[in-house]
């Protein structure tokens, strides 16, 4: 007779220097997030990493990884280049912030009026967005999950291990409190 393994899946795309990070570049402790800025589950994650940030400051980053499932989520793919397209600028995480705040508000309208309420130009990125200027970069992402076993949003992988627990803060920390050297 024999016992089936159970294999937790891997991250299979290292984190380089061109991934979205917020935290310490040293910090004992990656957190791998493959997201959909539209999925109602992701925005339920963004509150609760965003707290795990703010208590695990000095021991964890966060790494964010486009997964949009444009089939269930038709604005999600779009975000997401306008995202690469603040991102270009220096200015990621604030639209980052912007669309999981307002993730009832994503329809091409709506997701103007939020790069104008940033201080960026609207034309400029809708055309980049429209013409799939960051396209490469998103598919890039989303393939790496793919490869990494991301069936789903949000997926999270701590230090190259998927986390199959919830997403809930005290399940975040958790995991991050686990995977922290002593």
């Amino acid at each position: 007779m024999t016992t089936p393994h159970q294999v937790t899946p891997r991250l299979r795309t290292p984190v380089t220097e061109t991934d979205h990070v917020r935290g310490p570049v040293d910090a004992p402790v990656t957190l791998v997030e493959y997201a959909d800025f539209q999925c109602r589950f992701c925005g339920v994650a963004y509150a609760n990493l965003a707290e795990l940030l703010r208590q695990r400051a000095d021991r964890v980053r966060l790494i964010y990884r486009h997964f949009p499932i444009a089939n269930v989520h038709p604005y999600a793919d779009d975000a997401a280049q306008v995202a690469e397209a603040a991102g270009i600028r220096g200015r990621f995480w604030e639209l980052h912030d912007w669309l999981y705040e307002h993730q009832d508000q994503l329809d091409p309208v709506h997701l103007s009026l939020g790069v104008e309420q940033l201080g960026m130009s609207a034309d400029e990125i809708d055309a980049e967005a429209g013409q799939q200027a960051h396209g490469d970069r998103v598919r890039r992402d989303f393939v790496g999950g793919i490869r990494s076993g991301v069936d789903a949003t949000p997926t999270l992988f701590v230090n190259g291990s998927r986390h199959n627990g919830g997403y809930e803060l005290a399940d975040l920390l958790a995991a991050v409190d686990a995977a922290t050297p002593e």
